[in-house]
């Protein structure tokens, strides 16, 4: 494992200071940058006896790969990576489990928007493949608007596994595919479960859509055919919270 990371944008430099500031090696701050949210950041690191540069924008430019760093670029830990003995400790450490599963979402973008909604929505973890699966990066990390550093995101070995696993903690497991032949509306949503959300443009694998107790679908009333997966999610999951409430 890397001995530390990159983490840039206001919310999740905002973020971290908030939950884990123990993980703050060092804050890049871009020269002449004075509003509020980037001084208040200044501020807080200072207060925890943290390093703050003034950089040029190339210097940060550079640290950040071309990301849009927003002015603030900080040099942190590694923050805690989850395995299946930690889904299996939060699914039994919840009263009503509700999962979030990403079958094979590739673009990080797509997985930090599904992390800060899963957020929102109340979901207990997010679980992805180690394999085919976008891992946690900065990007991630900035879309996610904080998310990140809240919710677990679970990588699994075997996903298929790891599902009979969640069938066998009583956990209902529900998939989403445009062949289904249920309609998201007309199922109930009630006891422990998790949502199965498929690949940008493939959908979920054969082998996941086998180990699925349900298969539903969206309704889609227009010409496309498909919604962007981080959109899909947000309409699946909050209907499963106008039920679950």
């Amino acid at each position: 494992m890397a001995q530390q990371e990159w983490l840039y944008g206001i919310h999740a430099l905002e973020s971290i200071i908030l939950r884990e500031p123990e993980r703050l090696i060092e804050l890049f701050v871009l020269k002449g940058r004075d509003d509020k949210s980037v001084h208040d950041i200044v501020s807080q690191a200072r207060g925890f006896g943290i390093s703050v540069q003034f950089c040029q924008r190339k210097t940060l430019d550079d640290k950040v790969d071309g990301g849009q760093h927003q002015g603030v670029v900080a040099k942190v830990k590694p923050a805690k990576q989850y395995n299946e003995n930690d889904l299996a400790a939060i699914v039994e450490s919840s009263k009503l489990p509700f999962l979030l599963i990403l079958d094979g979402v590739t673009d990080p973008h797509n997985l930090g928007a599904c992390l800060r909604t899963a957020d929102a929505a109340g979901v207990d973890a997010v679980v992805v493949p180690k394999d085919k699966s976008a891992a946690l990066t900065p990007v991630v990390r900035k879309v996610a608007c904080g998310a990140a550093d809240v919710i677990p995101l679970v990588q699994v070995t075997n996903l298929a596994r790891t599902l009979r696993d969640l069938q066998s903690a009583g956990v209902w497991i529900v998939g989403t595919s445009g062949e289904a032949e249920s309609n998201i509306y007309d199922c109930k949503f009630n006891g422990p479960m998790a949502l199965v959300m498929g690949a940008e443009g493939k959908g979920m694998r054969r082998l996941t859509r086998e180990h699925c107790d349900e298969l539903i679908k969206l309704p889609m009333a227009g010409s496309v055919s498909s919604l962007n997966v981080s959109v899909a999610t947000g309409v699946c999951l909050y209907e499963i919270v106008r039920q679950r409430s």
